[in-house]
């Protein structure tokens, strides 16, 4: 298979970090605004589940692949398995907070026991999708450091390092579905990760939608004011989604791959400030 963009100089390195264990969160934990700690308690709520299932449906595709992705995979799969870690417990930070994330747990389910009930290619194609859209949100929030800055110390170190790792390792799944299907012509394999990407971001920004409202209702922030703060702090100010959206127009663009952006400097810049040692897991 073609290594199509991966650099071979990448390593993927598993950072075994913990973060606020013992340490009591505050409820609007992004600098006192409520929406931007729903915003992103949202997108907590996705991801101990949800990389459970990036997983699963990247390892299913392992056996056979080229040596370098083989050991990639593995690295992938220990980096996912400690952010679902981290982020079981910055949930719990939450609920201790005074939020309940089941509703949004249970919507997440949901989704999954849909994807899952297709074939297998049909799920990695699924990964790959929010794997891109993952690596874009981390490239925005390093990339800008405003989107962090009212955070506390701890929240905003977790973030940092969960980021680090999504840019780093943002071509595995990409690469394991290419694997997956060389076989295919090029417009078969163009054909379905559009559509699935269609299908993907609907179902993300729906849901995160209503995760947001759902925890500003919470919050006692309920009708149209709550749906003009979410709208304003997702797509105007600092407008996250609508800073994303050429790097998802991107994907569909003939010789797409993630890493035809290097962004790996913002790696480098964002690991001073997390202040971590970086080594690699046995």
């Amino acid at each position: 298979m073609a290594r199509l963009g991966t650099p071979e100089d990448l390593t993927i390195t598993p950072r075994d970090r913990r973060f606020g264990r013992g340490d009591r969160q505050d409820r609007w934990w992004m600098g006192g605004d409520a929406v931007a700690t729903a915003f992103y308690n949202a997108l907590s709520a996705t991801f101990p589940k949800g990389e459970a299932f990036f997983v699963e449906s990247v390892r299913r595709f392992r056996d056979g692949a080229p040596p370098k992705l083989e050991r990639e995979i593995r690295a992938f799969v220990t980096q996912e398995v400690m952010h679902s870690r981290e982020h079981v417990q910055f949930n719990k930070r939450a609920h201790e907070a005074g939020y309940d994330i089941t509703t949004l747990e249970d919507r997440v389910e949901w989704r999954l026991s849909i994807t899952r009930s297709r074939p297998p290619v049909v799920n990695l194609c699924a990964t790959m999708c929010l794997e891109h859209f993952t690596a874009i949100l981390a490239h925005e929030l390093l990339g800008d450091d405003r989107h962090l800055a009212p955070a506390d110390p701890e929240s905003q170190a977790m973030w940092r390092w969960h980021a680090i790792e999504e840019i780093e390792h943002k071509g595995v799944a990409y690469d394991t579905w290419l694997h997956a299907t060389r076989a295919w012509p090029r417009r078969k394999r163009w054909s379905v990760k559009a559509r699935v990407m269609l299908f993907v971001t609907r179902n993300f920004v729906v849901d995160r939608s209503l995760g947001t409202l759902e925890l500003l209702r919470q919050d006692g922030i309920t009708g149209p004011k709550a749906w003009a703060r979410m709208l304003w702090f997702a797509w105007v100010r600092p407008g996250m989604l609508r800073k994303i959206l050429g790097a998802w127009i991107a994907f569909f663009l003939p010789g797409f791959h993630p890493w035809k952006h290097d962004d790996r400097h913002l790696i480098a810049a964002a690991e001073k400030k997390l202040g971590a040692p970086t080594e690699a897991l046995a």
